[in-house]
């Protein structure tokens, strides 16, 4: 899990006393390098997805790691040693990068965000969130600033505050040295007679206490949305008309691109809502002729 980082050993022994209520990062080296180059360079995602797979960032079929896949099975792995219950990597919500354009990545800094293939899992009064998806984080903020193939896991624990690692995780090197340091931790507790008396998250397997996942449609959250549409009056009327009957605030809105008899992109960033609200608005906008393409959801975590 993230490459040469020690993220497992910190969560089962640094945090041992404390209750962790946020686990979050970068677990994806390859989501990271594209997003990060797309960044840069103001270049499409499939021409990053490319050069990645040229200089070994990416696998041949790279579906687990721009889909999401593997980010997801590393914070379900994570949030069961944070939280000390099993999760089911069924049960984690995840949505990769494929969608993202450089159209995106330049509204986002626009707007002081910068985007990145989000890992995360809070703790909430009696469940858990656990979740992979874009996510725009602010500008100022150490999770945006982590670039290329680097991974960035934040801990945040009741008593210890918010603690940080940052290192590799994608590549030869890396990847080599995580695994080395399991084998040599699986051997030791064979040699030494310790294998089997401690459980994976680190509790009796019998005193484990089930917390349930909650579902993403009762996540809330600000949101980027982006809206293709015909260059015709009453168009922003309807969707607005159609955000505000299901309980969605605009906080700002850009619209740019006039050309004549083609379409145009409109961005509009809400207020916190929830999501299943903005799933109802979103339907409710499809089901017109106002939109002639999917509409672009990035979710806005301000806390990241």
């Amino acid at each position: 899990v993230a490459g040469a980082i020690p993220v497992i050993r910190t969560i089962r022994h640094s945090f041992a006393s404390d209750r962790i209520v946020l686990v979050q990062g970068i677990v994806n080296g390859t989501g990271n390098y594209i997003l990060s180059r797309m960044t840069d360079e103001g270049k499409p995602f499939d021409d990053i997805l490319k050069d990645a797979q040229a200089l070994g960032y990416a696998e041949a079929d790279p579906a687990l790691d721009v889909g999401g896949g593997d980010s997801a099975h590393k914070i379900a792995i994570l949030a069961s040693l944070a939280f000390r219950t099993p999760v089911d990597f069924k049960d984690v919500y995840t949505e990769g990068i494929t969608a993202i354009t450089p159209e995106d990545i330049i509204m986002a800094g626009e707007f002081g965000y910068r985007v990145k293939l989000l890992a995360l899992a809070r703790r909430n009064q009696n469940s858990i969130d656990v979740r992979v998806h874009p996510a725009m984080v602010p500008k100022n903020h150490m999770i945006a600033n982590v670039n290329g193939a680097l991974n960035a896991v934040e801990i945040i624990g009741d008593y210890a505050g918010p603690n940080t690692l940052q290192g590799p995780g994608a590549g030869a090197g890396p990847t080599a040295s995580a695994v080395v340091a399991d084998i040599v931790d699986i051997g030791g507790k064979i040699v030494y007679g310790g294998a089997g008396k401690v459980s994976p998250i680190g509790i009796p397997l019998s005193s484990r206490k089930k917390i349930p996942v909650a579902p993403v449609a009762q996540v809330s959250s600000e949101y980027y949305l982006r809206f293709t549409v015909p260059d015709r009056p009453g168009v922003l009327a309807e969707i607005s008309g159609a955000l505000g009957r299901n309980k969605i605030s605009i906080s700002s809105m850009i619209q740019r691109g006039r050309k004549e008899n083609e379409p145009v992109s409109v961005v509009l960033m809400t207020h916190t809502a929830l999501e299943s609200d903005l799933n109802k608005a979103l339907d409710e906008i499809a089901r017109t002729d106002v939109c002639q393409a999917d509409t672009m959801r990035v979710r806005i975590v301000k806390d990241a």
